[in-house]
């Protein structure tokens, strides 16, 4: 999910599918470390009822300190919704609260592509280095990017972590040979 600086909030659409049970839909926003966060960007409204077959919407809604945020990159944040189904009446019941974990990305305006089409590819950008047994891979532009693993012929290896050369975060993989690093994010396919 994408929060771009320009706007003042980003909605998203949830639905209880159950038929025969409403459900409490509770979220909230943890910052890049896993901490809960009630500003810079938080959750309306932070608990709701959803009834059987109802649908619904959340909202992450920017607030003044949003303005804080670094303005040259991107922040990474975690959105997340929580399920409550209602208190059995049967004994000896075992229920399960499901919850979503969503990357959530503060994009502010300055960094905004008005052509994504016409600007070029992100991944022409991202080089790889060898070193030693394994590859060192640096993003030196202000977009968080995560690579969802990489792998060698058949094998794959630990998932590679690419974040901005501002936010000191790299990806590193090691095995031998040529890598193949693959991942999406925002819709955007990873070959690299």
């Amino acid at each position: 999910m994408i929060f771009s600086g320009g706007d003042k909030s980003v909605s998203m659409s949830i639905s209880n599918e159950n038929k025969q049970l409403p459900y409490l839909a509770q979220g909230w926003i943890e910052d890049a470390n896993g901490k809960k966060i009630t500003s810079p960007l938080t959750v309306l409204p932070p608990v709701q009822r959803l009834e059987p077959g109802a649908k619904s919407q959340v909202k992450v809604q920017g607030l003044p300190a949003a303005n804080t945020l670094p303005q040259d990159r991107e922040t990474l944040f975690y959105f997340n919704l929580r399920e409550i189904p209602p208190k059995s009446d049967k004994p000896n019941t075992l229920q399960l609260a499901l919850q979503t974990r969503i990357k959530l990305f503060y994009r502010p305006k300055a960094i905004a592509v008005a052509n994504p089409e016409s600007s070029a590819p992100w991944q022409e950008k991202l080089t790889l280095t060898k070193q030693g047994d394994s590859y060192q891979v640096n993003n030196p532009t202000p977009v968080l990017r995560d690579a969802g693993g990489c792998q060698q012929q058949k094998r794959r290896c630990q998932r590679a972590r690419v974040r901005t050369a501002d936010g000191g975060t790299q990806g590193q993989c090691a095995a031998e040979g040529r890598r193949l690093f693959t991942g999406q994010r925002a819709g955007a396919d990873l070959r690299q």
